[in-house]
């Protein structure tokens, strides 16, 4: 029974490998979300670029604007920099799923009148989500990421492996 179930594991990482991420090659994206900071949700938007070191794993670095509030006379922004690693496993012919490991650095700006302030913070960034390969090419993707305690961000994107 242990060979059947092998074998039948094995026929379908073959026929999965159609569509997986060639290992040694580089690719970019952008993607459009909502993000929710303590209770109040913002539209992001982002961009990304990456390395595929093997076909299940990447390095990956992004930004992201997790949003802006303009009321009251005072602006405020907040923007994401991350450096991650993202492990994925294929799921079927051209869907993957993978989990984000990494570090990011968060910037939250305010402005008021004359008054300019603006604080960085280093956190862990965590995310999981699935994929889904159009072509060899071109693929999408949709997101959760959680970095720091307050901030949760769900995004869908696409990229272009080169």
């Amino acid at each position: 029974m242990f060979k059947k179930i092998a074998a039948a594991a094995a026929l379908l990482a073959a026929s999965t490998a159609a569509f997986a991420a060639d290992a040694n090659t580089f690719y970019a994206g952008a993607d459009l979300g909502k993000t929710r900071i303590d209770g109040q949700k913002e539209t992001s938007y982002g961009a990304f670029a990456g390395y595929n070191v093997t076909k299940n794993f990447a390095v990956e670095a992004g930004y992201r604007r997790l949003g802006e509030d303009e009321s009251y006379g005072y602006k405020a922004s907040g923007d994401a920099w991350t450096v991650s690693g993202i492990a994925s496993m294929p799921v079927g012919e051209s869907f993957s799923v993978f989990g984000r490991l990494g570090v990011s650095a968060v910037e939250g700006k305010v402005r008021y009148g004359d008054f300019k302030d603006s604080n960085t913070t280093t956190r862990a960034v965590i995310g999981a989500g699935v994929g889904y390969a159009f072509t060899p090419k071109v693929s999408g993707r949709v997101e959760f990421q959680k970095t720091g305690s307050g901030i949760r961000n769900l995004s869908a994107g696409v990229a272009y492996q080169f």
